[in-house]
């Protein structure tokens, strides 16, 4: 009895440290945007190439989270991980010393490979460490509190370290937490793998794959400063993809494919991804288009506006935490579908922000229905993404929840950007109007816009998800539950 209380307790300590790790990886892609004009100054980035100091980090890791899950299932969960570990530490401390543009984009980009080795392997040793029901649907609500959070405590944390110490501590902070992981894991987590007799690694897949997914993010983010209609970024969509083509006709042939097609035969899995699409599109763009209200149009300085994140921040966590209590009692379906009925009317509240406005007035109210929504959305999308998945298969559902994710992001960022840049330069060009005012309008564009996107993953989890799997879940988790009470 005392060793499996130890076992117990163990996973739990586990759980801490692969919350941890994933805290890291969502912070690195917030965390330096409030230290942009620093870095610009510092390393004499151009405007057009500033943003590439987050776009690199983006793209390396939305296209290789196919990869990096997979690779998990084969090669070892825990070892992947610590890999991965070792690489931000490595890409950070560069990054950091880095003395012109070309060594730090360089060095992001080596985060973000980083990041996406880590991200698939730690949600797939989670879902193997515990047993679908209402033990993962607890560890997954603490997994989608800290991860949902980080997005906002990174803005506050990257003003702090930029004021206090400059901003080369954004980037060394992770540092000392990578290192400190990376110890602890060997005698926290126990190794883990696909036990298929077959280990073929399909190099031409995941060759394809993640160029295909690599340069559709390049595109998507590069698309609202060189023209959606471009020979650029036309030829790079067109590249994409044909890449992404390939890749599924390799699949399709191959003995061991990266990626099994049989796993979309749930429709739960297929629509929990497509619900992961619409809610990194609409909730990504809403994290940027705060900051550059707040900042452009109410004046904010870089750490009052992340301060302004904090009831943001703790509403995620806390719906997070009670979302995956209550896909315990009612199923994945119910709360899932009203976690984007709340970003939706978070957002469509969003879209009444005014150029005389303020925290109390345009904020803080639609921010918090919002941050409902996203603890609600990120954790039973992944539940509904991982349930019932065998688990030699979990790096891959856990990569593929996560790519989802953050292509969506990359997507729904682009369009909307682009809606708002379209609207502020129609209202500038039409005379009589200053800046804040055609700064607000393009907002408001965007907010609805995300609106939109939300109220489709609002349709889509009451259409893809199956109810059977939604209710085969909760009793699942009520029959794990009764043995325990007895």
């Amino acid at each position: 009895m005392t060793r499996a209380n130890n076992y117990l307790d163990r996973r739990w300590t586990a759980l801490i440290l692969l919350c941890v790790a994933q805290f890291v990886v969502v912070l690195d892609a917030s965390i330096v945007n409030v230290a942009l004009p620093s870095i610009g100054r510092g390393l004499h980035f151009s405007e057009q190439n500033l943003p590439w100091v987050v776009n690199a980090y983006v793209i390396a890791f939305g296209g290789f989270l196919l990869l990096g899950g997979r690779a998990a299932d084969l090669l070892g969960r825990r070892r992947v991980f610590m890999a991965g570990l070792a690489l931000v530490a490595v890409a950070s401390l560069a990054a950091g010393f880095a003395v012109n543009q070309g060594q730090l984009i360089a060095a992001r980009a080596a985060q973000g490979l980083g990041a996406a080795i880590i991200s698939p392997s730690a949600l797939s040793i989670v879902t193997t460490l515990f047993r679908d029901g209402a033990e993962r649907n607890k560890a997954l609500g603490a997994w989608g509190a800290v991860a949902g959070s980080a997005g906002a405590v990174g803005v506050l944390l990257g003003g702090i370290l930029t004021d206090g110490l400059g901003w080369e501590w954004v980037l060394w902070v992770n540092v000392p937490v990578s290192l400190i992981a990376l110890a602890l894991t060997p005698g926290l987590i126990p190794e883990s793998r696909s036990e298929s007799a077959t280990r073929h690694f399909d190099a031409a897949g995941a060759v394809s794959v993640t160029a295909g997914l690599s340069l559709l993010a390049y595109a998507l983010l590069d698309a609202s400063s060189a023209g959606w209609g471009s020979a650029k970024i036309v030829s790079l969509l067109a590249l994409s993809v044909a890449l992404i083509g390939a890749f599924i006709a390799i699949e399709l042939r191959s003995k061991a494919p990266l990626v099994p097609f049989r796993i979309f035969r749930s429709r739960t899995l297929t629509g929990a991804n497509v619900v992961g699409v619409l809610l990194g599109a609409s909730l990504f763009s809403m994290f940027f288009f705060i900051s550059l209200y707040m900042q452009q149009v109410l004046g904010y300085s870089p750490i009052h506006a992340g301060l302004s994140y904090l009831p943001l921040a703790l509403t995620i966590i806390f719906a997070a935490g009670v979302g995956g209590q209550f896909v315990t009692r009612f199923g994945f379906k119910p709360i899932l579908a009203a976690g984007m009925a709340f970003v939706a009317v978070g957002l469509l509240w969003f879209s009444r922000v005014s150029v005389g406005g303020g925290f109390i007035s345009d904020i803080l109210g639609p921010s918090l229905l919002a941050a409902m929504g996203l603890g609600f959305g990120f954790v039973t999308s992944t539940i509904a993404a991982v349930s019932g998945v065998k688990d030699q298969e979990q790096g891959l559902a856990s990569g593929l929840i996560n790519t989802s994710q953050q292509i969506g992001g990359a997507l729904g960022l682009a369009v909307l950007s682009t809606i708002a840049t379209t609207r502020t330069h129609d209202v500038m060009a039409g005379g009589g109007s200053s800046l804040s005012k055609a700064l607000t309008d393009g907002f408001q564009s965007a907010f609805l816009g995300g609106a939109v996107l939300a109220g489709l993953g609002f349709l889509a989890a009451l259409i893809l998800i199956r109810s059977r799997d939604s209710r085969a879940h909760v009793e699942m988790a009520n029959a794990e539950a009764a043995p325990a009470q007895a």
